[in-house]
């Protein structure tokens, strides 16, 4: 890793520069001083004497793009599944794979000690169902087992871990909650859906230890990556949380830039410890306070009147909002909201708003938010979407009627849902093509330059950093990432062999392949 000096200029040329700035599009060469881009043209327009005393960077005739934003995805949570049991479709094709490396585990782990499992997919299992309590039983029947839905939106518990965590027959559910039950005895089957709050608060974390170290694991993979700024987006999120974070950050054991959502439920805390939107410095900020619409049990958590009294204290606290609505109910119910709520001195977000047909995307342009979407959904999940959904797989991520609406459209992986990678976003959005090839609303595809846009420029707007990130630009973060090839300029069925070859975040270089 090169570490220059603060006071030593870095100049980057022989760069293919997509500076992503109006002003001046593409260039050669970048000088960065203290962390700062301050000189952007064509290397025979420098100064001799700067490029003299600076360390240069030889780009190779390599592309050089801005930093990419991951502008929603869960941090902790990412890092606790790289120290899980892997259940992805890519590890496990049925229920009795599940079992087998469960038991693995459990040969491992001191009895009575929690098993961590996740990303199962149950369209992706050769029963097509998700496993059940019994299941978890036959695998590892003395420790208490969770294991987590690749959506993040359900889970799975042995009987050992329904105990633990105090759920029985009479259990009543939490708002916004299922204990999904047995047909025949009524009993919990194990799945519970939209509960991850509820069992966070119940279920030991990770130690510190553990947790510190999966934490660095999950930086590595976000630099490696190209990603220079991230946005926790956890609807969960405390004050104890942000300092745990904010400390990550100023050790260098988590190395993007930072950007923190309270939970809409906690801006009490929030304030009293001094903690307003914008707060903090520029490697790590309080951003939007973030709801969660649930729908689970076929009604809407909160209501809707609820719903608008959480986003009016949110505003009169100083705090946009970041609403997570996935549903068609829940993207109307969240659009007209901000509708009756308006505050124009904030940017409001709407999280996913995956489902939008014709009469969601009236609703949603009328309300006019920010849409912070997943392309790389399309890629994972677009299989299921076009068997489940048929012809009405159409109207979901509508990334070109949006941004065509004049919505600002911002890009994320949703880490641990899918795995950062841009460029696998970019493909995604570019193509909308499932892994199976099969093509998800090929009308909704977008440019190439409009798909990084919106892993760059735009995601730097639905932060609220396009002051200082999102380009490269004279006065803005020397967060950069060089690419083995132009994404557009490439074929689309090329851009996955698009490689990262160097990150730079504040102008340190902070990984290299």
């Amino acid at each position: 890793m090169r570490t220059p000096s603060e006071q030593q200029d870095v100049v980057l040329v022989n760069g293919n520069v997509l500076t992503l700035d109006g002003e001046r599009p593409s260039a050669d060469t970048i000088l960065i001083r203290r962390g700062r881009i301050r000189w952007v043209g064509e290397r025979r327009n420098l100064s001799a004497s700067v490029l003299a005393v600076a360390e240069i960077i030889d780009c190779g005739g390599r592309t050089v793009v801005p930093g990419f934003i991951d502008a929603h995805c869960h941090i902790l949570a990412y890092a606790a599944s790289l120290d899980a049991v892997d259940c992805s479709p890519s590890a496990v094709s049925g229920v009795d794979d599940i079992l087998r490396e469960i038991r693995k585990a459990a040969e491992v782990t001191p009895r009575g000690d929690w098993i961590r499992a996740t990303g199962y997919s149950d369209f992706d299992l050769r029963e097509r169902r998700h496993p059940t309590r019994r299941d978890l039983d036959l695998a590892s029947p003395c420790h208490p087992v969770r294991l987590n839905h690749r959506s993040g939106h359900a889970c799975v518990l042995n009987s050992l871990g329904l105990e633990r965590v105090g759920i029985r027959a009479d259990t009543e559910e939490p708002p916004g909650g299922t204990i999904a039950r047995n047909l025949e005895d009524g009993k919990p089957s194990g799945l519970l859906l939209e509960m991850a709050d509820w069992l966070d608060g119940r279920i030991p974390p990770m130690n510190e230890d553990k947790l510190r170290d999966a934490v660095s694991r999950a930086s590595r993979i976000f630099i490696s990556r190209g990603v220079a700024c991230v946005v926790d987006a956890t609807p969960s999120n405390s004050v104890d949380r942000w300092k745990f974070l904010r400390r990550m950050r100023k050790e260098k054991n988590f190395v993007p830039s930072l950007q923190f959502m309270p939970a809409a439920g906690r801006i009490d805390d929030f304030l009293r410890a001094g903690l307003r939107f914008g707060e903090g410095d520029s490697n790590a900020l309080i951003g939007h306070a973030k709801i969660v619409i649930a729908q689970s049990d076929g009604n809407l958590h909160p209501r809707t009147d609820e719903l608008g009294y959480i986003i009016e204290y949110a505003h009169s606290s100083g705090f946009p909002v970041a609403i997570h609505a996935v549903e068609a109910d829940a993207v109307i119910a969240a659009s007209e909201a901000l509708a009756a709520n308006r505050a124009p001195a904030l940017r409001d977000r709407i999280e996913h708003a995956a489902e939008s047909p014709p009469h969601v995307l009236d609703a949603l342009l009328r309300a006019g938010p920010i849409v912070v979407s997943q392309p790389r959904f399309i890629q994972d999940s677009g299989l299921r979407y076009l068997r489940e959904l048929g012809t009405d797989a159409r109207w979901l991520y509508r990334f070109k009627t949006f941004v065509d609406g004049g919505l600002a459209l911002a890009a994320s992986s949703d880490a641990p849902v899918s795995a950062p990678s841009p460029i696998a976003g970019m493909c995604a959005a570019i193509t909308r093509q499932a892994e199976s090839g099969e093509v998800v609303g090929e009308e909704e595809r977008l440019t190439a330059m409009q798909a990084l846009e919106m892993h760059t420029k735009s995601a730097a707007y639905a932060v609220g950093a396009e002051d200082v990130a999102g380009t490269i630009a004279v006065g803005k973060r020397a967060d950069i990432a060089i690419l083995s090839a132009d994404p557009t300029s490439i074929a689309p069925e090329r851009l996955p062999d698009v490689d990262i070859t160097m990150t730079m975040v504040n102008g340190q270089v902070v990984w290299q392949a």
